[in-house]
Formats: C-alpha cells, structure tokens, sequence
C-alpha cells in the first residue's frame, strides 16, 4: 500500500513539474502539495547531490531536468507556497471534490493580478498620506486667503442696493401728487353728483310751464266770450 501511494504521488508530481498544473481530487492534490514542495525547495541548490536526490523521489530524468532549466529560475526568490490548490466543484458519478493544482509562478493572470495590488499597497504608503497631508493644509491656506477677495462682491452689491431704491422713491414721491389730484377731483363728482338732480327738476318744470301757456290762450278765449256777452 505505501508503494502503491509513494508512486501514485511521485507520478503526479512528474505531471505537474511538466505540465503546471494538473486536475485531481483535492485529497490527492493536498497530499501532492506536501510531497512536490520540499523537493521544489532543494532545486533551488544546482548540485549532483541535489539532483540525485531529487531524482530519487521523482524516478524521471526529464522531470529532473524541467525542475532544474525551467522551474527553478522563477521560484529562486520564492520562500514557500509554491502550488495553488483551485477547487472546481464535485465529480460526475461519485460525486467527489475536484480541484485543480497549480504552479504558483507559472499562471501569468494571477502574477497580473497580483503586480497591481502591489501598485496599490504602495500607494498606501505612510510616506505618501503626509505628502498628500501637506497640499492639504496649503489648500486651506488659500481657501482662507481667497475668502476676503469673495467677500468684496458682496460689499459691492450691498452698496448698489441704495442705488436701486432711490429710483422706487422718486416714484413713490412722483406718487403722491396724482393721489392728492384724484381727491380734488373727487369733490368735482360730488358736484356733479349734486347738478343731475337740478337738471332732472328743470327737465319736469319744463312741462309744467308748457301746461301753463296752453292755458293762458283758454283764459283769454274765455275772457273774450264774456265781453262780447255783456
């Protein structure tokens, strides 16, 4: 059984050394992560006793050799954590846990990924907050140096409104003489209020004087029969 694992181990490993990554389950891929990753890490020394040893646990030339050109180069500076287990979701049938298990150095997306958090992590440096702290406090400087210069169009408008008004007074005072014109105008109506109702007794006089000479000519008739009777 310890001979069946140790294969089973050291043939996945040979699979991911050339390849980079590789599709298992995630039992198999953490027990691979602790089997590779010493053996990775004594690549890092290029000597016949490392070789030798490493091809004692690896059993292939050519995955020796692909550690040693390829692979060593690119995790020289790397101080561990040299795989990456992705998990992808259950097995179709017996329904177990697929991962997928990676080099870390060799997935160019994620070292993308990774180049502009860096950016960001030295943006945020301690160095930088009081850089942008000073700019700060000049800003404010000349927020209040300028505030004066704002004020003076304010004074300035004050100062107009007098003039805005004097216009509304002239007015007002030109006002006043039409109000005090339509009050003498107001006794005018009153007597002509007064003159309709002697017009209107002149208009009913004058049907009574009409009346009167009609009966001045029948006074006269009537005098006249008298005369000539006696």
């Amino acid at each position: 059984m310890k001979g069946h694992r140790s294969a089973m181990l050291s043939n996945m490993a040979c699979s991911l050394i050339e390849h980079k990554r590789i599709n298992t389950t995630v039992a198999k891929a953490k027990a691979l992560r602790v089997y590779i990753e010493p053996i990775i890490t004594r690549s890092k020394v290029d000597s016949t006793h490392s070789r030798r040893m490493v091809f004692r646990q690896l059993k292939s030339k050519f995955a020796v050799a692909e550690l040693y050109r390829d692979v060593a180069p690119k995790i020289a500076d790397r101080p561990g954590g040299y795989t990456r287990i992705i998990k992808t979701g259950n097995r179709l049938g017996d329904n177990a846990e697929m991962c997928m298990i990676e080099l870390v150095d060799f997935n160019e997306l994620m070292l993308n990924d990774k180049g502009s958090d860096k950016k960001r992590t030295r943006r945020r440096g301690a160095k930088k907050t009081t850089a942008s702290a000073a700019p700060a406090v000049e800003a404010t400087e000349v927020v209040k140096e300028e505030s004066p210069k704002a004020e003076t169009p304010e004074a300035e408008v004050k100062e107009e409104t007098p003039k805005a008004e004097a216009p509304k007074v002239k007015a007002k005072k030109e006002e006043a003489p039409k109000a005090e014109a339509k009050k003498e105008e107001t006794p005018k109506v009153e007597a002509k209020k007064e003159e309709a109702p002697k017009a209107e007794a002149k208009k009913e006089e004058a049907p009574k004087a009409k009346a009167k000479k009609e009966e001045s000519p029948k006074e006269e008739k009537g005098d006249d029969q008298d005369k000539k009777e006696s």
